[in-house]
């Protein structure tokens, strides 16, 4: 075990111990985000650079159920990231000296969004900045791209507690996920295509519902 540690770092961000690689032999972006008015509070996003990853997330202190019915969770699942974003996130991390630069601009007040990390590991190097808000478009254009990830990945969640406790309900949430991947604040759907492809293929689901599950399986609208 002794020998294991010493091969990592270990930090402490938004109430969770997170090891990262000092010798990486595969590439890996990492995204870890922190909100405690949010739900989930925290979450970190794992990518390997062959698209493979991972997705962790904890929910916040207040932990009622929301107007759906649908209470917060834990999640923790892994995730495939597809082209064309897979290939922009580590385009974008070498352009940016492996994210080790001063991404933070302090100098502008923006309101409190969430705390923000993206780490590079990989054999060509290592870096990682943090940040609230950052100028740099395309820094942001990741940060808006992995949020949007995250929140398909939590609406996975949502729709399979929906579909076993709520039915009726599902017919809205899918409207809104449909909604969210036109305007690109849900991508890489492909990570919550068991939970469509059930409720597709339930005929105890409303069509209307079915049909959305459908045409979100099929791509239609899709954003990554």
């Amino acid at each position: 075990m002794t020998r294991f540690l010493s091969g990592l770092v270990l930090f402490f961000f938004g109430g969770i111990w997170i090891a990262t690689a000092q010798q990486a032999t595969t590439a890996r972006i990492r995204f870890v985000f922190e909100n405690s008015k949010l739900q989930p509070a925290n979450y970190v996003l794992d990518i390997n650079e062959d698209g493979t990853g991972h997705f962790h997330s904890e929910p916040g202190s207040v932990t009622d159920a929301d107007p759906q019915g649908v209470a917060p969770q834990p999640v923790n699942t892994d995730i495939k990231i597809n082209e064309p974003l897979r290939g922009a996130l580590f385009k974008i991390a070498r352009s940016h000296n492996y994210f080790e630069v001063a991404c933070e601009s302090t100098k502008s007040k923006v309101a409190f969004t969430g705390k923000k990390a993206l780490q590079y590991s990989g054999p060509d190097g290592n870096g990682s900045c943090t940040y609230n808000w950052s100028r740099d478009q395309q820094l942001m254009k990741v940060t808006d791209d992995l949020i949007a990830v995250a929140f398909t990945i939590e609406e996975g969640r949502r729709l399979e507690v929906e579909h076993e406790h709520n039915r009726l309900g599902l017919d809205a949430e899918l409207e809104q996920l449909q909604d969210a991947v036109k305007a690109g604040r849900a991508q890489q759907i492909q990570n919550i295509s068991s939970q469509l492809e059930a409720i597709a293929s339930d005929e105890k689901v409303l069509e209307r519902a079915r049909s959305r599950a459908r045409q979100l399986l099929a791509g239609n609208g899709s954003s990554g």
